[in-house]
């Protein structure tokens, strides 16, 4: 059987990877803090910061006094050793956010995709136009993630099926990485708000969870053990389709808006509840802020047991625990809102799980796309250090 033993060259490898995250999770640190967090002798440690020093990753970003002796260095990754792009697409706007290998958004910009039949020529403009703003060039980008609302192919990383993006199809994924590169990931974008509260959000800490979001259109993303759990053919999370009780069977699929779950809480059906009420707003989402700024607690009660239906069937199959509202119904609603689905999953559900309003800021499909580009850009650079 192949051994890969533990070379020097291997074991520095490790231990520059070890020191760059340490130094992006902690730092900046000093040459003796990183020796310590690491287990590194001095010498170790600082020649490990020398070698990453002339690689151009980390640098001197400060100063820690200290005793009677001179100042110490704090050394810090270097922000602008690689850059990332993260983008939401639909169909009336490209969102684009490029964050430096620390993490810091450096831009935003938004864009309009024109006619849209070409999404490869429209998402290298809008990053194009993203680097123009940012003063950095496209050759500095190490990787590009993108959300789409559509079915997403885990097999083969294509688009399979978009409702109301229908150019993003078999093929796309193909021309991205033609024009932008290998580093070019597609991804349903309620997986990526999942990853967006897992790293930032509400979900902070806990490795399984599911955050369901609804809006104009109703999605699950689901992280099981930490990992996006995304079915075999990318289906996972379709809860729009979850069949409900009283609703009719959807009789054709290529419409989400058949199907008996979006039916349940959809913007057509909460606008009648709304009536019903006596609740002013021109989406379902300022109804439900209208109602919960006003304390009106009977139509924020029935909201709440309209989304219960689909929490509950997905906490008697998951059982994660933890369940996060998001999308539009979820951040107008906030805690009340979250509060009261809780309750009313708990009278029909033997796990009662906690569910918890959506705690990330900004856009959170466009973060979790930046979480998803750092964690592969990270690793071509850390991983490739001697």
């Amino acid at each position: 059987m192949a051994r890969n033993p533990g070379t020097p060259q291997l074991l520095r490898r490790l231990n520059d990877r070890t020191a760059l995250e340490l130094l992006l999770s902690e730092g900046p640190l000093t040459r003796a803090e990183l020796g310590e967090r690491t287990g590194l002798s001095k010498v170790t440690a600082g020649q490990l910061l020398s070698r990453l020093e002339d690689r151009g990753l980390v640098e001197v970003a400060g100063q820690r006094a200290g005793g009677r002796g001179p100042h110490a260095a704090l050394y810090g990754v270097v922000p602008s050793s690689a850059y990332v792009a993260g983008l939401e697409v639909l169909p009336e706007s490209i969102t684009v956010g490029v964050a430096d290998i620390t993490g810091r958004i450096v831009v935003e910009v938004t864009v309009d995709p024109s006619d849209g039949r070409d999404p490869v020529r429209t998402v290298r403009n809008a990053v194009q136009r993203a680097c123009d703003t940012a003063h950095i060039g496209m050759s500095q980008l190490r990787a590009f993630v993108i959300g789409t609302r559509g079915v997403v192919d885990p097999r083969t990383g294509d688009v399979r099926f978009s409702y109301d993006l229908p150019s993003w199809h078999v093929g796309v994924l193909a021309s991205l990485r033609e024009r932008l590169g290998a580093s070019v990931t597609i991804e349903n974008d309620v997986n990526l708000v999942a990853l967006a509260e897992y790293r930032h959000g509400a979900a902070v800490g806990h490795d399984d969870f599911a955050v369901v979001w609804a809006g104009v259109g109703q999605g699950l993303g689901v992280m099981l053990g930490g990992r996006l759990h995304r079915g075999i053919t990318g289906g996972a999370g379709e809860i729009g389709w979850l069949p409900v009780p009283g609703e009719p069977l959807p009789v054709d699929v290529s419409h989400p808006q058949s199907g008996s779950f979006q039916r349940l809480v959809g913007q057509e059906a909460l606008a009648g509840l709304a009536d019903l009420y006596g609740v002013a707003g021109a989406t379902a989402a300022d109804q439900v802020r209208t109602a919960t700024a006003t304390g009106n607690d009977a139509y924020l009660k029935e909201v709440a047991g309209r989304l219960a239906v689909g929490v509950a069937a997905i906490a008697v199959v998951l059982d994660p625990g933890l369940i996060v509202l998001s999308g539009d119904l979820g951040r107008a609603g906030g805690p009340a809102l979250a509060e009261r689905v809780e309750q009313a999953v708990a009278k029909v559900c033997p796990s009662q799980p906690r569910v918890a309003a959506t705690a990330v800021a900004g856009n959170p499909v466009l973060r979790g796309a930046l979480v998803a580009a750092l964690e592969q850009a990270r690793e071509q650079v850390f991983s490739d250090t001697v």
